[in-house]
């Protein structure tokens, strides 16, 4: 495993194979390997904090086992938390490779960049769209559909797209996202133990222990919990 972790490091990181490696760049590209090991047992224990969320959340499910084996979100979710380590080591390339991948496998787009808490439910999956510079919160449970995007995407002067900056909404601690709910915005806030109904639009911030009900095709209604 590390063999081959060192190896597609090295590519991504120097646009070469290990047999055109330096003795730096390999050693680099080791070391780098190294990190993300030491991370694993920390993402497993993620993991499996995703899947006791599912099963809590999730009548549907019969046990952990059908969960691991069968749940497109998990295996997203598990592809996510792997890709989003290396972004944090500096890996460039490799961990969008890898969402992408599971973006093609699952229908579930997640970028390696956002931040997601822990204990993450996602249900059936299919079409949900988590933004770069998303924040999601601890036990947040999202269903089908569902987007977390930009609402635009600022320029400079010169007319140039500006690329660092939050650009995706903040989604705290214990907020269900319904699905096909639209949340766009980097200064759009979801408040914790919020509720966002189905087929939802929202480009500003709600307060915690909300509900946001699409209703009449055009009508968005907020009120507390």
């Amino acid at each position: 495993m590390h063999g081959i972790l060192t190896e597609q490091i090295h590519r991504a990181t120097f646009q070469c194979c290990m047999g055109d490696a330096t003795p730096e760049t390999k050693a680099q590209a080791e070391a780098t390997a190294d990190a993300v090991i030491a991370k694993l047992p920390a993402v497993q224990e993620m993991l499996f904090e995703d899947v006791v969320e599912t099963y809590n959340g999730d009548p549907a499910a019969s046990g952990y086992d059908e969960i691991i084996l069968t749940y497109p979100g998990l295996l997203a979710l598990t592809v996510y938390r792997l890709a989003h380590v290396m972004v944090e080591i500096g890996i460039p390339l490799l961990p969008r490779m890898m969402t992408e991948y599971s973006h093609r496998l699952t229908g579930i787009d997640i970028h390696p960049g956002a931040n997601i808490g822990r204990s993450m439910m996602i249900d059936h999956g299919t079409g949900i769209v988590i933004g770069e510079t998303a924040d999601v919160g601890n036990h947040v449970k999202i269903y089908q559909g569902v987007t977390i995007g930009a609402l635009y995407f600022p320029r400079d002067d010169s007319g140039s797209m500006v690329r660092q900056t939050k650009r995706h909404p903040t989604v705290e601690d214990y907020v269900v996202l319904y699905a096909n709910a639209t949340v766009l915005g980097g200064e759009t806030v979801i408040g914790h133990h919020s509720v966002v109904g189905s087929n939802a639009w929202i480009t500003e911030s709600i307060p915690p222990y909300s509900k946001v009900l699409y209703q009449n095709e055009s009508i968005v209604k907020t009120k507390s919990l």
